[in-house]
């Protein structure tokens, strides 16, 4: 755990190393820009017509021929303009831009795998990926990397897609009529033949004369990515000097992580939508530096009027109103803009779920999250609202699946909770509970396909119909074609189970008739909790005593989870139980990743014991300052806590790891009981209120003297695990 904030540390220092606003370019620098996830957001944000202004400024400064402009993936599908056209209408307006460079995410291949290579065909741009092989020629699909010539400065760039988009687009897409895969993305061997596919690529391109090597990869970053990452593909190759990447929508204007061989390599990211320009800047001399551009406001008055032109074409069926809504229906949560659909129910993913199910008149319906792609607005509801909601064209079905199939459908698409999971399960007809603390035992073949679960499921508790799951029962599910017929999510298992009814109505169709139909044409109070109406309950810790929604859940799911903390019994926390300096220092000692002390407690203390649980702790804390014993001889290791000792421990252990105090921090609080703080307590006091790791009792008292509590304990940990403090 020291690692972790020593690296937290390090990054805050890299991010604050780059300045917020734009860096200039000189004369004989290339300039390279990017971006990726667009998602058909043709006019958000900068939008089209200002990455074409901004491209042009950037030629007037270093020359016409010193910028490139690439995309990283994900360009021709995501709201309504891509699903009209598939795809053309994103096409003819990245041609109109003036794109160098793409390399296909998993999105590129929605509107299938013929239509894929038609929209790259009608490019402009050079199309590059490394890794999409033909089986049947055992070739890459496109270049691995192409070489551009700057004059002083040779660039290759190689081009990798994730193999993901075996999972995150449609399975079927890569098989042939008999459902063997005909294409792949070299995702074998726990990610060795990814690395080895990209690896040949850069080799090839520096044998070649490149200078240096650009890594465009619709990769992305995340636990759930791995092996194929993008920081897993650093990890295990050579030779690239910089990373532009896509896929996770990640917004990284420039970290640093080492490649095989130990050597720096930078990774950058533009977010989605348009909402910044990547750009990578290089040297005559081949030094690399990359920004973000978020705020330029500029436009390109050939582009704007090309947009325009395609929007108005489209703008009378895409505004007409066809329902409307008296509650906002929701994908992001209102209070912070964090995507929600993924991770939780809400309210929109209900809607979905029950036009399904009810249009269909199935038991249950299921619809993934990544499916359901945009908030509406309370109001009137267009054609453009619902396409954004459902813009990939699905299409209703319904299968007779088992009881057990059901389960094992929901523990695959649970497998990353609390983590985004593009398959994560709306539902209708049913509820489920999810333990995120129990680990998830999903097993998947190395297309990321369901195999089995080998362990405890995470799903419990799940009711059909107001009865418990039937695992020998064959019920009624409506969904759509993605899952049920091609393995969408890579669930596999209802490709061959009894198809009822057989993609009757486009998804946004389902919707729209749902809202006018079965509801009369208005959202109304039904769907007015944003959060869902409790058909799936997120269950974070083992306890009984852990109240849902409590002040100190999160916490102690945190705690628990990463070993910091145990019950009290297997399914008490105890919360309010007073928390021991023992047992305090014993948990400073685990997030410090549990060093090793060579001092026996004994010869510290006459009353810890060296076969005591915390023994190795005690030792620890006193060796490093952390704390000391309340005599010279004795630690009084059962002593409940107060919070003022809590502050000055913790205060304490921030010096340890290297973080230093912050020098601005007050040393006095605004309590109105801080003379009852001890003075020797009063700095820490101060320090912890003035950084977030502590409050008060209430809003105008510290309450010094106040034993603290173990549910206080694991706030404390939680806020304390993820602090970032400049170092001295």
């Amino acid at each position: 755990m020291k690692k972790k904030l020593l690296t937290l540390l390090l990054v805050l220092c890299v991010v604050l190393s780059v300045p917020t606003a734009a860096l200039a370019a000189n004369e004989g620098d290339i300039v390279v820009l990017f971006t990726n996830d667009v998602h058909c957001a043709v006019d958000n944000n900068i939008g089209y017509a200002g990455l074409a202004a901004y491209a042009a400024d950037m030629e007037a400064e270093v020359g016409a021929e010193h910028v490139t402009l690439v995309d990283a993936g994900d360009a021709v599908q995501g709201a309504a303009l891509g699903t009209l056209s598939e795809g053309e209408y994103i096409i003819d307006i990245m041609n109109e831009v003036g794109y160098d460079i793409m390399v296909p995410g998993n999105h590129e291949f929605d509107y299938g795998m013929a239509r894929m290579m038609e929209l790259m065909d009608m490019l402009d741009a050079t199309v590059l990926s490394s890794n999409f092989m033909d089986l049947t020629t055992s070739e890459t699909v496109y270049e691995p990397y192409t070489l551009i010539d700057y004059g002083a400065i040779q660039v290759a760039y190689v081009g990798i897609s994730t193999p993901e988009s075996f999972t995150k687009s449609t399975p079927k897409y890569f098989q042939d009529e008999a459902g063997n895969y005909i294409y792949s993305f070299c995702e074998g061997n726990d990610g060795a033949d990814l690395y080895d596919a990209v690896q040949t690529a850069v080799d090839d391109a520096s044998a070649k004369g490149a200078d240096v090597i650009v890594a465009v990869g619709h990769c992305g970053v995340g636990a759930e990515i791995a092996p194929w990452q993008s920081t897993d593909i650093i990890a295990n190759t050579t030779g690239i000097d910089v990373f532009i990447d896509g896929h996770s929508h990640s917004v990284i204007a420039g970290e640093t992580y080492q490649n095989e061989n130990g050597e720096d390599v930078i990774l950058t990211s533009s977010g989605t939508g348009l909402e910044n320009i990547g750009k990578v800047t290089i040297t005559a001399g081949g030094s690399v530096s990359t920004e973000l551009i978020s705020d330029y406001t500029e436009k390109d008055e050939t582009v704007d009027a090309f947009v325009k032109n395609i929007q108005t074409e489209n703008e009378a069926m895409l505004n007409t109103v066809v329902a409307s809504t008296d509650v906002p229906l929701i994908v992001n949560d209102p209070d912070t803009g964090n995507r929600l659909i993924r991770s939780q129910e809400t309210n929109l993913g209900d809607l979905c779920a029950d036009a399904y199910r009810k249009l269909l008149g199935a038991d249950v319906a299921v619809v993934n999250g990544g499916g359901i792609r945009a908030d509406i607005p309370a109001g009137d509801i267009t054609y453009n609202d619902i396409i954004s909601v459902h813009p990939f064209g699905n299409s209703a079905c319904v299968i007779e699946a088992t009881g057990q199939e059901i389960l094992d459908l929901l523990e695959m698409m649970a497998r990353s909770t609390p983590e985004e999971c593009g398959g994560f399960e709306q539902v209708s007809g049913m509820s489920y509970e999810i333990h995120t603390y129990i680990p998830s035992s999903v097993q998947t073949d190395d297309k990321d396909v369901f195999q089995g679960v080998t362990g405890e499921y995470r799903v419990k508790n799940v009711m059909i119909g107001g009865e418990p799951i039937d695992l020998d029962k064959t019920y009624t599910l409506a969904s759509h074609n993605y899952l049920i017929k091609n393995g969408g999510d890579g669930y596999a298992e209802f490709m061959d189970n009894k198809l009822l009814q057989d993609e009757v109505m486009i998804d946004n169709q389902v919707l729209i008739t749902y809202i006018v139909q079965e509801l009369g044409g208005v959202v109304g109070s039904e769907y007015a909790a944003l959060y869902g109406q409790g058909r799936i309950k997120l269950v974070k810790t083992p306890f009984d005593d852990v109240a849902a929604g409590s002040w100190y859940e999160d916490a102690v799911s945190y705690v628990y989870n990463e070993g910091l903390m145990n019950g009290t019994t297997d399914t008490a926390f105890s919360p309010e139980q007073s928390i021991s300096r023992a047992m305090f220092v014993t948990m400073l000692y685990r997030l410090a990743g549990m060093p090793d002390v060579e001092t026996s407690a004994s010869s510290l203390f006459t009353d810890c014991g060296d076969d005591m649980w915390y023994a190795d702790a005690v030792v620890w804390a006193v060796e490093n300052d952390v704390t000391t014993g309340l005599t010279d001889t004795t630690f009084v290791p059962d002593q409940p806590l107060t919070r003022e000792q809590m502050a000055v421990f913790i205060y304490r252990y921030i010096e340890y790891m290297g973080g230093g105090y912050n020098a601005d921090a007050p040393t006095a609080t605004d309590f109105s009981d801080n003379d009852a703080i001890q003075s020797w307590a009063v700095e820490a006091v101060a320090f912890c209120s003035e950084n977030g790791l502590m409050g008060g009792t209430t809003t105008t008292t510290f309450d010094p003297a106040l034993t603290a509590s173990r549910a206080m304990g694991a706030v404390v940990l939680e806020r304390l695990a993820s602090l970032e403090i400049d170092a001295e």
